[in-house]
Protein backbone atom coordinates (compact mmCIF):
# COMPACT_ATOMS: atom_id res chain seq x y z
CA UNK A 1 0.00 0.00 0.00
CA UNK A 2 1.50 3.49 -0.84
CA UNK A 3 1.61 5.83 2.00
CA UNK A 4 -1.16 8.01 1.01
CA UNK A 5 -3.01 5.09 0.49
CA UNK A 6 -1.88 3.93 4.42
CA UNK A 7 -3.11 7.94 5.21
CA UNK A 8 -6.64 7.06 3.72
CA UNK A 9 -6.90 3.75 5.35
CA UNK A 10 -5.90 5.38 8.86
CA UNK A 11 -8.18 8.41 7.97
CA UNK A 12 -11.71 5.79 7.88
CA UNK A 13 -10.58 3.33 10.10
CA UNK A 14 -10.44 6.35 13.04
CA UNK A 15 -13.37 8.08 11.68
CA UNK A 16 -15.28 4.56 12.16
CA UNK A 17 -16.51 5.57 15.56
CA UNK A 18 -18.13 8.05 14.72
CA UNK A 19 -19.55 7.68 11.15
CA UNK A 20 -23.15 6.89 12.14
CA UNK A 21 -23.81 10.38 14.18
CA UNK A 22 -23.91 11.72 10.31
CA UNK A 23 -27.86 11.11 9.79
CA UNK A 24 -27.20 10.26 6.47
CA UNK A 25 -24.56 7.82 7.33
CA UNK A 26 -25.75 5.80 10.40
CA UNK A 27 -29.81 5.99 8.71
CA UNK A 28 -30.69 6.20 12.83
CA UNK A 29 -33.84 8.91 12.16
CA UNK A 30 -37.00 6.79 10.70
CA UNK A 31 -37.30 9.83 7.71
CA UNK A 32 -33.67 9.39 6.44
CA UNK A 33 -33.48 6.17 6.65
CA UNK A 34 -36.87 5.60 4.79
CA UNK A 35 -35.69 7.87 1.87
CA UNK A 36 -32.91 6.08 1.48
CA UNK A 37 -35.20 3.07 1.44
CA UNK A 38 -37.45 4.52 -1.15
CA UNK A 39 -34.50 5.71 -3.05
CA UNK A 40 -32.80 1.99 -3.23
CA UNK A 41 -35.80 0.29 -4.28
CA UNK A 42 -36.06 2.95 -7.23
CA UNK A 43 -32.43 2.27 -8.44
CA UNK A 44 -32.01 -1.27 -7.72
CA UNK A 45 -34.29 -3.93 -9.22
CA UNK A 46 -36.21 -5.84 -7.40
CA UNK A 47 -35.60 -9.32 -6.50
CA UNK A 48 -33.36 -11.10 -4.47
CA UNK A 49 -30.18 -10.02 -6.25
CA UNK A 50 -26.10 -10.11 -5.65
CA UNK A 51 -25.28 -6.71 -4.94
CA UNK A 52 -21.41 -5.36 -4.54
CA UNK A 53 -20.89 -2.57 -2.53
CA UNK A 54 -17.95 -0.43 -2.68
CA UNK A 55 -16.63 1.71 -0.04
CA UNK A 56 -19.45 0.10 2.13
CA UNK A 57 -19.15 2.15 5.23
CA UNK A 58 -20.53 0.67 8.22
CA UNK A 59 -23.24 -1.03 6.15
CA UNK A 60 -26.20 1.27 6.24
CA UNK A 61 -27.51 0.89 2.81
CA UNK A 62 -26.41 -2.40 2.53
CA UNK A 63 -28.29 -3.46 5.55
CA UNK A 64 -31.42 -1.83 3.58
CA UNK A 65 -30.89 -3.98 0.52
CA UNK A 66 -30.50 -7.08 2.62
CA UNK A 67 -33.59 -6.51 3.87
CA UNK A 68 -35.32 -6.32 0.62
CA UNK A 69 -34.04 -9.85 0.20
CA UNK A 70 -30.81 -8.80 -2.14
CA UNK A 71 -27.49 -10.71 -1.54
CA UNK A 72 -24.71 -7.70 -0.60
CA UNK A 73 -20.98 -7.80 -0.43
CA UNK A 74 -19.57 -4.53 0.96
CA UNK A 75 -15.89 -3.93 0.67
CA UNK A 76 -14.39 -1.42 2.64
CA UNK A 77 -10.47 -0.19 3.10
CA UNK A 78 -10.98 0.44 7.29
CA UNK A 79 -11.29 -2.31 9.50
CA UNK A 80 -13.86 -0.51 11.76
CA UNK A 81 -15.93 0.32 9.14
CA UNK A 82 -15.84 -3.81 8.14
CA UNK A 83 -16.29 -4.73 11.85
CA UNK A 84 -18.92 -2.27 11.94
CA UNK A 85 -20.79 -3.25 8.80
CA UNK A 86 -20.66 -7.36 10.09
CA UNK A 87 -22.18 -6.19 13.53
CA UNK A 88 -25.24 -4.18 12.23
CA UNK A 89 -25.96 -7.49 10.06
CA UNK A 90 -25.59 -10.02 13.43
CA UNK A 91 -28.10 -7.55 14.96
CA UNK A 92 -30.48 -7.92 12.53
CA UNK A 93 -30.23 -11.61 11.96
CA UNK A 94 -29.28 -11.16 8.24
CA UNK A 95 -26.44 -13.00 6.02
CA UNK A 96 -24.09 -10.32 4.57
CA UNK A 97 -20.40 -10.76 3.55
CA UNK A 98 -18.21 -7.81 4.11
CA UNK A 99 -14.24 -7.78 3.28
CA UNK A 100 -11.33 -5.64 4.07
CA UNK A 101 -10.31 -4.52 0.51
CA UNK A 102 -9.59 -1.33 -1.62
CA UNK A 103 -12.56 -0.36 -3.07
CA UNK A 104 -10.99 0.41 -6.47
CA UNK A 105 -9.83 -3.33 -6.24
CA UNK A 106 -12.46 -5.27 -5.19
CA UNK A 107 -10.95 -8.83 -3.50
CA UNK A 108 -13.00 -11.29 -4.85
CA UNK A 109 -11.33 -12.85 -8.05
CA UNK A 110 -13.79 -12.46 -10.97
CA UNK A 111 -16.73 -12.54 -9.39
CA UNK A 112 -19.75 -10.59 -11.02
CA UNK A 113 -22.45 -8.99 -9.41
CA UNK A 114 -26.23 -7.94 -10.39
CA UNK A 115 -25.59 -4.53 -9.36
CA UNK A 116 -22.19 -2.18 -7.83
CA UNK A 117 -23.53 0.60 -5.76
CA UNK A 118 -20.76 3.31 -5.10
CA UNK A 119 -21.64 6.19 -2.48
CA UNK A 120 -19.43 9.25 -1.88
CA UNK A 121 -16.08 7.15 -3.12
CA UNK A 122 -14.86 8.19 -6.02
CA UNK A 123 -13.60 11.51 -4.37
CA UNK A 124 -10.97 9.88 -2.15
CA UNK A 125 -9.89 7.20 -4.84
CA UNK A 126 -6.21 7.59 -6.09
CA UNK A 127 -7.35 6.01 -9.52
CA UNK A 128 -10.85 7.19 -10.25
CA UNK A 129 -10.77 5.87 -13.75
CA UNK A 130 -9.47 2.84 -12.88
CA UNK A 131 -11.72 1.82 -10.56
CA UNK A 132 -14.80 3.16 -12.53
CA UNK A 133 -13.41 0.12 -15.28
CA UNK A 134 -13.11 -2.14 -12.77
CA UNK A 135 -16.48 -1.40 -11.20
CA UNK A 136 -18.30 -2.04 -14.61
CA UNK A 137 -16.07 -4.96 -15.07
CA UNK A 138 -17.92 -5.99 -12.09
CA UNK A 139 -21.17 -6.19 -13.97
CA UNK A 140 -22.65 -9.06 -15.59
CA UNK A 141 -24.65 -8.29 -18.72
CA UNK A 142 -27.86 -6.30 -17.70
CA UNK A 143 -25.92 -5.70 -14.73
CA UNK A 144 -26.58 -1.53 -12.86
CA UNK A 145 -24.03 0.56 -11.89
CA UNK A 146 -25.35 2.82 -9.17
CA UNK A 147 -23.19 5.80 -8.26
CA UNK A 148 -24.35 8.34 -5.53
CA UNK A 149 -22.24 11.29 -5.30
CA UNK A 150 -21.56 15.17 -5.35
CA UNK A 151 -19.59 17.97 -4.99
CA UNK A 152 -18.10 18.74 -1.46
CA UNK A 153 -14.90 18.96 0.84
CA UNK A 154 -13.12 17.39 3.87
CA UNK A 155 -10.58 19.42 5.36
CA UNK A 156 -9.68 20.58 9.14
CA UNK A 157 -11.04 23.81 8.40
CA UNK A 158 -8.01 25.56 6.65
CA UNK A 159 -8.01 24.41 3.14
CA UNK A 160 -5.46 21.83 3.77
CA UNK A 161 -6.25 18.15 1.90
CA UNK A 162 -7.73 16.07 4.80
CA UNK A 163 -4.95 13.65 4.57
CA UNK A 164 -1.18 14.69 3.66
CA UNK A 165 -0.78 13.66 -0.02
CA UNK A 166 -4.50 14.35 -0.02
CA UNK A 167 -4.07 17.10 -2.80
CA UNK A 168 -2.56 14.40 -5.20
CA UNK A 169 -6.84 12.81 -5.78
CA UNK A 170 -7.96 13.76 -8.74
CA UNK A 171 -11.18 14.20 -7.74
CA UNK A 172 -10.58 15.24 -3.98
CA UNK A 173 -13.68 17.13 -2.87
CA UNK A 174 -16.15 15.45 -5.46
CA UNK A 175 -17.15 15.30 -9.06
CA UNK A 176 -19.55 17.58 -10.89
CA UNK A 177 -22.17 15.21 -12.35
CA UNK A 178 -21.64 16.81 -15.53
CA UNK A 179 -17.41 15.24 -15.57
CA UNK A 180 -18.74 11.97 -14.45
CA UNK A 181 -21.27 11.30 -17.02
CA UNK A 182 -18.86 12.08 -19.47
CA UNK A 183 -16.60 9.68 -18.42
CA UNK A 184 -19.48 6.84 -17.46
CA UNK A 185 -21.22 7.15 -20.36
CA UNK A 186 -18.92 5.61 -23.00
CA UNK A 187 -18.41 2.45 -20.55
CA UNK A 188 -22.39 1.90 -19.98
CA UNK A 189 -25.69 2.09 -21.75
CA UNK A 190 -28.05 3.88 -20.52
CA UNK A 191 -26.75 6.34 -18.29
CA UNK A 192 -28.39 9.12 -17.08
CA UNK A 193 -28.42 11.50 -13.84
CA UNK A 194 -31.16 12.48 -11.21
CA UNK A 195 -30.21 15.33 -9.00
CA UNK A 196 -30.37 15.06 -4.87
CA UNK A 197 -29.67 17.98 -3.63
CA UNK A 198 -32.95 19.09 -3.13
CA UNK A 199 -34.08 15.69 -1.24
CA UNK A 200 -33.59 16.73 2.49
CA UNK A 201 -34.86 13.81 4.40
CA UNK A 202 -31.92 11.85 2.01
CA UNK A 203 -28.96 14.12 3.84
CA UNK A 204 -31.35 14.96 7.83
CA UNK A 205 -31.42 18.41 6.88
CA UNK A 206 -31.41 20.71 3.96
CA UNK A 207 -28.09 20.62 1.98
CA UNK A 208 -26.33 23.70 -0.36
CA UNK A 209 -23.80 21.40 -2.43
CA UNK A 210 -24.36 19.72 -5.63
CA UNK A 211 -25.64 15.61 -4.72
CA UNK A 212 -26.86 13.33 -7.55
CA UNK A 213 -27.17 9.48 -8.14
CA UNK A 214 -26.00 8.26 -11.93
CA UNK A 215 -27.55 4.84 -13.16
CA UNK A 216 -26.04 3.23 -15.59
CA UNK A 217 -26.66 -0.42 -17.52
CA UNK A 218 -24.46 -3.01 -18.35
Amino acid sequence: MTRLGAAIASYWDSASASFDDEPDHGLRGAVTREAWRRRLREWVPAGAGDVLDVGCGTGSLALLLAQDGHRVTGVDLAPGMVERARGKFAEAGLQGRFLLGDAARPPMGEETFDVVLVRHVVWTVREPLGALREWVGRLRDGGRLVMVEGRWGETGGSGEPYVPGGEALPWGGGVPADELLRVVAPLLREVRVEPLSDDAALWGGPVHDERYVLLGRR
